[in-house]
């Protein structure tokens, strides 16, 4: 029997299910339940998951699993968000982004399972994601945690290949606490029934609140600095665990923090006995893994021609303070390589810590200059987010958008061109990415 056309074009459907519930955001599982079951359960179709949470790093450590795993042949599943360009970018079925016509499909009938109950969008929209994921074939899905865990709408399958926490530090105070400590425990809520837990490196104090929830589900533990060790030597990539040592090509994303996702990657890839993969899968996952806004060199494009010849444009969605610290550290080892003047761009959320993200750029950035973030986001202002790097030392100034920043350049006396970051904000590199003339992919 063929299934009637879909009722609308995505976007046009998206703003329409955004208005089903009050809230963006409001955890809870029970929603979710009512629904998977009214669309007859596809949750417990999918094909094998790894489910991956945590505060940095999700989106990263699972470019280079998909990578390493497409390399060696196997179809997968891939759901992640927030999107940057287009919504379609969440969902991936077999290698390929989701094409509207499918994705149309799959909001029309979770929107007429739902039958105008209160839901949330990532709600309705993860549940149209497990239905096509449950009928398009592939040998595994790498399910991203949307917003901490325990209560996050992915966190509904009951028996996954493996969970995965990448490193948790403060974000999201508003839903998951004021302490690292709170925050594990919400991300820890994804540990299952005698499932793996690999582990990237972890505080002291998330990764006690890690251990004793996987030691109440007698989950094996996997943890970097005790059972696997990952470091770069000598331009390699160097990994050991129990079973023995593997010396590969550096990934392709940049930073140390990078070298941790790979390494987060690795882990899990041999946690997991069906996933053993060859030396030459691995290096090519290394090596091919995209993921972009994650210091990503800007391409030519409308954006990027309005900055002076000569100046380096780069992009990062990090916004928070551990983000903050890894990308200064990216951007250290590229003045090492060669040396320019910095120039931060920044546009952030108003419920971000700015002083945590603005302070390991002290010291490192010549210039802040604080803009907007596009759309209809509650933004710092930028006279308060200037303020902020002015208290840090640095100094700042505003401009009405990215062009505009872009285009004032010439006015900073800067030899030689500088280096160029746009960043603090997911939001703000989408926005950037859309105007320069991408195409996710």
């Amino acid at each position: 029997m063929a299934l009637p056309a879909p009722s609308g074009a995505p976007d046009a459907m998206l703003e329409r299910l955004s208005a089903l519930h009050p809230k963006r955001i409001d955890l809870s599982l029970d929603r979710m339940h009512r629904l998977l079951a009214a669309l007859g359960h596809p949750e417990r179709r999918l094909p094998p998951v790894l489910h991956v949470a945590g505060t940095n790093g999700k989106g990263s450590t699972i470019a280079f699993l998909r990578a390493a795993l497409e390399a060696a042949g196997r179809q997968v599943h891939v759901y992640t968000s927030p999107h940057l360009v287009r919504f379609n970018e969440r969902i991936r079925l077999a290698g390929r982004l989701v094409e509207d016509a499918a994705l149309a499909q799959a909001l029309d009938r979770t929107e007429a399972a739902n039958a105008g109950a209160p839901i949330t969008l990532f709600e309705i929209t993860t549940a149209a994601a497990f239905l096509l994921f449950a009928e398009h074939p592939a040998d595994l899905l790498l399910l991203e945690v949307g917003l901490g865990g325990r209560l996050d709408a992915t966190n509904v399958v009951d028996a996954p290949l493996a969970s995965v926490i990448t490193p948790v530090s403060i974000d999201h105070v508003d839903f998951l606490g004021p302490t690292v400590a709170r925050i594990a425990a919400e991300k820890a809520g994804i540990i299952k029934r005698r499932v793996p837990v690999v582990v990237g490196e972890q505080v002291p104090e998330a990764m006690a609140v890690i251990e004793r929830a996987a030691a109440r589900q007698r989950a094996p533990l996997f943890v970097r600095g005790q059972h696997w060790h990952v470091h770069e030597e000598g331009g390699r990539l160097v990994y050991s665990d129990e079973d023995g040592l593997l010396d590969l090509p550096p990934p392709r994303l940049m930073g140390a923090h990078q070298v941790a996702n790979a390494g987060l990657a690795l882990a899990t890839l041999r946690a997991v006995p069906a996933l053993r993969l060859g030396a030459a899968s691995l290096e090519a996952g290394l090596r091919g893994a995209e993921w972009p806004a994650r210091m990503q060199r800007l391409a030519p494009g409308p954006l990027a021609g309005r900055a002076p010849d000569g100046v380096e444009l780069w992009l990062d969605g990090g916004h928070n303070a551990a983000g903050g610290a890894a990308i200064a550290g990216a951007l250290v080892e590229l003045e090492e390589r060669y040396a320019r003047p910095l120039v931060l761009i920044v546009g952030m959320l108003g419920t971000k810590d700015a002083a945590g993200f603005l302070a390991p750029f002290a010291g490192l950035a010549r210039e802040v200059i604080a803009v907007p973030v596009p759309g209809d986001h509650a933004g710092l202002s930028c006279d308060e987010l200037a303020a902020t790097a002015a208290a840090l030392g640095i100094s700042a100034s505003t401009a009405r958008d990215v062009g505009s920043a872009l285009d004032g350049l010439s006015a900073f006396p800067l030899v030689p061109q500088p280096r160029v970051l746009i960043c603090g904000s997911l939001y703000l590199a989408g926005a950037v990415l859309e105007a320069n003339g991408a195409q996710p992919a």
